[in-house]
């Protein structure tokens, strides 16, 4: 008898206007604000978010003029927190600005072209999707999106802002076969309570399983799914006024839904000098053309770096006995071909562009579009010459 191995994996994801999320969809357009002005500067931006207050803090050096109180309040309206019933208005809530310049013991060594803290930054990709990407996250990520639209859209206009996905995957013998549970938590008005106030109407249920869930995983789901709506029974109140956010919490939905390794560092706020972020969309960028070259079914790539050092301290390449390639073999070639140090990363990905607040929400992983260069498959035949394959 042949036993076949098999499990299951879960992934979550988050809307815009999750409090952790809006700190980082702040924080983000803080950043892109700066960089349209001034190219060169050194931004760290944090965000705190609770019930009534927002504060703004961190490392800014730059030239560039920017009404962040203005910018602030902006974002926070295009979110959909543009009245009190949600628990946060744009309008209405305190905000205190708390920046400061960067460390001058820090600048002396990004000055020189060296990385602006030390740290592990981990990279990944595989076939389990056309993205490249897992497909727990990348399915928990649409749901995520399709909920942000049929609320901004009005065809359910009785959401709020706030949401959650998840979604778990059976794998067998290491590929996804079927959705096994999906989550989803939405924030709603009072219009679709039942009778006793405890829990959102059936009817309410049933059209936010046709407009949400069905568009996006219909043909994923089987007899045996299992599907939670709002599964406490009703979700009042959330956003800023129910649970306190703070930037670069959702590490794990930014990246690969907990399918890879995580190396620690945030990425919202962050301007291109900080590796947390930069290398990491480098590690990605590396992983990626890696499995597309057909080296593997999927890919870790970790790089380090010590603060002010150029160089990364390691380059680590993983195919998890996927592959025709051993990591061992692809890391010299991985060195000679892609540029590593934080200034050739931040040129050869374009990264000095206020191009950061799209990927605030919803992932930093598997997005399309021009200005997402860390996606790009473009070393794929310099990766097959090199390797002889």
């Amino acid at each position: 008898m042949t036993i076949k191995h098999g499990y299951f994996f879960t992934s979550e994801s988050v809307t815009e206007g999750h409090p952790d999320k809006v700190c980082d969809i702040v924080s983000d357009t803080i950043l892109d604000a700066i960089l349209k002005q001034d190219s060169k500067a050194r931004v760290a931006c944090e965000t705190f978010i609770s019930k009534g207050l927002l504060i703004v803090g961190g490392e800014i050096t730059t030239t560039a003029k920017i009404n962040t109180i203005e910018i602030i309040r902006e974002v926070i309206k295009k979110i959909g927190y543009d009245r009190l019933s949600f628990g946060f208005d744009y309008n209405a809530c305190a905000i205190l600005d708390s920046i400061n310049t960067q460390s001058p013991d820090i600048a002396m060594g990004v000055d020189t072209g060296g990385a602006g803290d030390q740290g592990l930054m981990i990279g990944f990709a595989c076939k389990e999707t056309p993205e490249f990407m897992p497909l727990p996250i990348t399915l928990a990520h649409r749901l995520s999106m399709r909920l942000t639209e049929v609320r901004k859209k009005n065809i359910l206009p009785y959401l709020g802002p706030d949401g959650k996905t998840q979604v778990t995957v059976e794998y067998v013998e290491w590929k996804p076969k079927r959705i096994d549970t999906i989550v989803l938590s939405t924030q709603h008005t009072e219009a679709i309570l039942d009778k006793t106030g405890n829990h959102i109407t059936k009817q309410s249920k049933e059209e936010i399983f046709d407009n949400i869930i069905k568009p996006v995983l219909g043909k994923l789901i089987d007899k045996n799914t299992k599907i939670y709506v709002n599964p406490t029974g009703k979700f009042l109140f959330g956003g800023p006024a129910a649970d306190t956010g703070l930037t670069g919490r959702k590490i794990i939905v930014d990246t690969y839904g907990g399918m890879a390794a995580h190396g620690g560092g945030a990425f919202s706020g962050k301007d291109s000098t900080k590796v947390d972020r930069s290398a990491c969309y480098m590690a990605r960028h590396i992983a990626k053309n890696i499995v597309a070259a057909g080296f593997a079914e999927r890919c870790t790539v970790q790089l380090a770096y010590a603060i002010g050092v150029a160089a990364p301290v390691s380059v680590m390449i993983d195919t998890h006995h996927s592959g025709k390639v051993h990591g061992s073999v692809l890391e010299p070639i991985v060195k000679k071909i892609f540029p590593l140090t934080p200034k050739e990363i931040t040129e050869y990905l374009d990264l000095r562009r206020p191009i950061f607040a799209q990927t605030a929400a919803y992932g930093h992983f598997g997005r399309n579009g021009k200005t997402i260069t860390w996606e790009k498959l473009n070393k794929v035949d310099e990766l097959k010459v090199a390797a002889k394959i």
